[in-house]
């Protein structure tokens, strides 16, 4: 069976496993390099959800409902 475990490499090549690993006996890995998640996904989110978002809070229900903060804001 195939698992995958999360793991973080530094910069000599060291590799941690996040948790521990538990196997009857040793075995072979390969090793997967990703992309930064803080410059990747994050960015790649928002980018895909800001139509549908943009759908709902662009309706005149939503800068009535939010109104009140508007004029607290103000004061």
């Amino acid at each position: 069976m195939i698992k995958t475990f999360e793991a973080m490499i530094d910069q000599q090549g060291n590799i941690r496993l996040m948790q521990p690993v538990h196997l009857p006996k040793g075995r072979r890995a390969l090793v997967t390099v990703l992309e930064e998640v803080a410059d990747f996904e994050i960015a790649e989110t928002a980018l895909l959800s800001e139509a549908a978002l943009a759908e709902d809070w662009n309706r005149e229900e939503e800068d009535r409902a939010w109104a009140h903060l508007q004029s607290a804001a103000s004061s």
